[in-house]
Formats: C-alpha cells, structure tokens, sequence
C-alpha cells in the first residue's frame, strides 16, 4: 500500500518513506508508528493502542512514546507546534489528520526481469523459525561482496546454536542475494515467522552495519541497531559484530514468542508456549514471577519429561528464588540439583541445562564444577549472555572478582538491551566492592536498581559499599531499602547462604553490611 500527502510518498511494502523521491531515514519504530496512524487517520488512536501495536504491550515510558511521536512529526515534515499532521488529543491519544491518497502499490518487476510465479507458502514449524537474508552490499564494490557474505554466515552459524530455534540453512537464504524480494514473500517461500536483514557500506577504513529483526507473522520490526567500526582487523569486526547482533536478535526472539504465547487460550499451550511465557516471568525478577515461572515450568516438564531447556530454567529459577532470600537454600539445592541433572541427561547439547547445573553446583559450593559446567554452557552458546553474568557471579564468589567483573561486563557488552542486564549490572557492582572500589560498587549497584528497582542483589550491594565508604546517609537509605527488598536479611543469612571461597571476601562482605548497620 502507498499512501501519498503532501509532497510524500510513504510505501508500507517497501517500508519506505521519501519526499520529492528522495528516501527519508526513519527508525523501524517510528516507521511503524506512522504507518499505524495513517491507517486509522479516521479516528483518534490511544496511548494503549500505540503501545500494543508498536511495543506489543511491554512497559513504555511517556518519555520514549513522546519522543517517538515528535520523531515521526519530523520524518513526516511536521511539528509539535503546528500539529498539521499528527495532532495530540488532549487526554485521548493521537490522530493523523493531513490529507492523504491511498492506493495499491504493487511492485512491477524491474526490466529484463520476468515475472516468476510466487512459490507455494510452506507450512511454518514447530520451532520458531527464522532466516537471514544475505547482508547488502552498499559500499558499491562487487569486490566487497565477502565482507557482507561473511556476516550473514556467521550469524546463520551463530542462531544455529541457539538449539530452540529453526535457522534456515545458508544455501537456501542466500538465492535471495541481489534480488529485490519482499520479506513477506521470503518468508512464505522458506516456512519462517523471523527474517533478519541487513546491509554493510565501508568507506576507507571505517565499516557501517545495520542489521534488523523483523516478525514477518505481524508486519513490524522487533529490533533494529547500527553498528560502526574502525577496520583496523577486518576479521576480528566481523566476530565482533556477528557475537552482538546474535546476542541482541535471541532475548527479542524470545520477548516475541513470549507475546504470542500470551495470545493463545490457555488449554492450546504447549511445552514450547510454557517455556516461553516462564521466560517473560523470569526476567521480571521478582518473588511473584519467579514462582509464577516455576508453576509454568512445571507444567512444561509434566508435557515433556525430557526437555532440557524447561529443566535447566527450572533449576535456575529455584537456586535464584534461594539466592535472593525467597525460599529456604538447603531445601531447595536438592529440587534444583534433581532438574538440573535430568537437564542435562536429556539433552547434553543445550547450553540452558548446562547453565541450570552450574548455578545449582555453585551453591553445593562445588566451585570447580560449577565453573566447568558454566564453561561448557558459554562454549555451546559463546553469545549466551545470561550464563556469562551468572559465570561472573561465581568467579567473584571464588575470589576471582578481575575475572568475575569482565563477565560481567561481557554480557553487557552483548546484550545491553537484554531483560536480565539489571542482574548483569549487580554482578559488576559486586565485582567492584570485592576490589575495593566502593565507588565503582555504588554507581553499578545504582545503574541495576534504575533498570530494576526491586533486585534484591543490587540492594545488598550498594548497602555494603556504602557502609565500607562512610557515607552514612547513604547506607542508611540503602539499608531501608534492603529490608523492603528481603525482609529477613541478615549477617546469619549472609554467613549461611552466599557461597564465598575466601573467609577475607566473606568477612568484607559482612563488615560493610555491619557497618551499614544490618544485625
């Protein structure tokens, strides 16, 4: 469809907009938001209507959809002043109220190119299903065609290994390559919901990487992000770049699946629809999802005895209600162990019940094991930043808090969007206080408990660091704020439960809580 107002031209097949012809550069977000209130320009759309379709219900800031509504005024050649496009209703939402032509906009083939007859739509799997066009070219240079190639391979090696997902095979996304073919079509052609799509321009010495993950089912875009680099090592880019973008693509996936398995009535959910709807409690970080988790983890297992990732997830989901004060430890490790072993006996391939076991190991105080077992998990998924931080968490409880910290700050590094960096964060800030750097503690304990205000591991954190700096106030702020988090803390809970190597680093640990004055 196209849909034409003013002096633009706004075509919803090739998500494009242009003025005059020439090509406007707008955010897929942005993108969808106008396309969205174009579409229903006869009526006033609401706050909650923009967030269910352009975020799919998850938590929007008013400042994130203002500034998205000013960014779509801009792309479309309007202001908050004049409103001449897009007006605020006061209290009710947003309407499109420009003049617009609406018309088909099908695509005529490009000259020299026959028609071919569309290929029948093949059925999609049981696994979410996905595919990644071959990167564009934009540089200009048929000579630069590895570059582009490399990465989409990379990516398709990378995706493979997340063993949950159905990655279409390189020879067959790859006909795609220098054919202008719309992605709805891809995905009917090759039996997929996700299509990953791209482009590379180089220029000297200096690379720009965009790369977009797009739910075909829904029409919208679920991530999209820019990457530019010095090519000072053209090979170590390509890792570097292919490790991020896999590493954004898997929580998103994720996020979507988890959506739609909110969407289907309650007695059609399969193992897989469970697995996903746990996940979205999970991340949630609280004593309330957490159970909620279990409970739909549980459910998954009684559907299929021998599925790793519910296993692995349920063993991680025990030993981390324990870890944050929510359940009783030395009842727990053994439910956790017992999940965590048949995790990893039905399927020794997946990195989620490698991760179960190494978690559950750290708190039998099994550090060896538990390092080993995390080690195995990361070298089945190298991009699996959830096992990177909780890897991290264990080196600092070994007394290893350098390496603890640089785990840390890898899972950051991969996922800095992800759902669980507010734990990615707390393991950092605990790392630092380990390392004395009282400072560094606070301001990582803080940046956790911005991104999730109830995190009950930041709270310990920032309580100890600033009883060590002296700041009174704040220790007694942070104090409060613990007990709110977990109630029952206490230095006995401390010295039982968390599992430090190091008398020195569990004496520290006790001192600057003791210090904040926790009894």
């Amino acid at each position: 469809m196209q849909f034409l107002f003013r002096d633009h031209l706004l075509d919803t097949d090739r998500r494009e907009l242009s003025r005059e012809q020439v090509p406007i550069a707008v955010e897929p977000q942005v993108f969808d938001l106008v396309v969205h209130l174009m579409q229903n320009r006869d009526r006033v759309v609401s706050k909650d209507e923009l967030i269910d379709k352009i975020w799919h219900g998850r938590s929007v800031s008013e400042s994130t959809l203002t500034s998205r509504i000013n960014a779509a005024r801009k792309a479309v050649g309007d202001n908050g002043a004049s409103q001449a496009l897009i007006r605020t209703i006061a209290r009710k939402g947003f309407r499109f109220v420009g003049d617009v032509e609406a018309k088909d906009g099908a695509i005529a083939p490009e000259p020299g190119h026959a028609a071919s007859a569309p290929r029948p739509a093949l059925a999609l799997p049981e696994r979410p299903a996905i595919a990644v066009l071959p990167f564009t070219n934009m540089s200009g240079e048929a000579g630069q065609d590895y570059f582009s190639d490399g990465i989409s391979e990379d990516i398709i090696t990378a995706l493979s290994k997340l063993r949950w997902f159905f990655v279409i095979a390189r020879n067959s996304s790859f006909v795609y390559k220098g054919r202008a073919v719309h992605i709805r079509e891809v995905a009917q052609e090759l039996g997929v919901r996700y299509v990953v799509e791209g482009s590379v321009r180089r220029s000297g010495e200096r690379v720009r990487i965009s790369a977009q993950l797009n739910d075909v089912s829904t029409g919208s875009h679920l991530w999209a992000e820019r990457y530019d680099r010095e090519l000072a090592d053209i090979f170590a880019v390509q890792d570097e770049i292919t490790e991020a973008i896999v590493a954004a693509i898997e929580p998103q996936l994720y996020a979507a699946e988890s959506f739609r398995a909110q969407q289907k009535p309650p007695g059609s959910l399969d193992a897989w629809d469970l697995v996903m709807r746990a996940l979205s409690h999970h991340w949630r970080s609280t004593r309330e999802d957490n159970a909620a988790a279990q409970g739909l983890l549980e459910k998954a297992v009684a559907i299929d005895p021998a599925y790793g990732k519910a296993l692995g997830l349920l063993a991680t989901s025990h030993i981390f209600g324990a870890h944050m004060g929510w359940a009783d430890m030395a009842a727990t490790v053994p439910i956790a162990e017992r999940a965590a072993l048949a995790a990893v006996e039905a399927d020794r391939e997946d990195a989620w019940a490698h991760h179960g076991l190494a978690y559950t190991y750290l708190f039998r105080r099994r550090f060896d094991d538990a390092l080993a077992e995390f080690e195995l998990a990361l070298q089945l998924n190298p991009n699996f930043a959830m096992a990177h931080a909780f890897y991290g968490v264990t080196l600092c409880y070994a007394g290893r808090w350098q390496d603890g910290d640089a785990a840390a700050r890898r899972a950051l590094r991969l996922s800095p969007r992800d759902p669980l960096a507010a734990i990615y964060c707390g393991v950092a800030a605990y790392a630092k206080f380990i390392g004395r750097d009282y400072d560094g503690a606070v301001q990582m304990a803080r940046e956790s408990m911005r991104q999730r205000g109830d995190f009950v591991g930041a709270h310990r954190v920032l309580t100890a660091a600033a009883g060590m700096s002296g700041d009174q106030a704040l220790a007694a702020s942070a104090l409060e704020g613990l007990r709110r988090a977990q109630p029952e803390v206490s230095l006995a809970w401390i010295t039982r439960e968390l599992p430090m190597l190091r008398d020195d680093d569990r004496a520290h640990y006790l001192e600057g809580l003791r210090r904040a004055g926790l009894t």
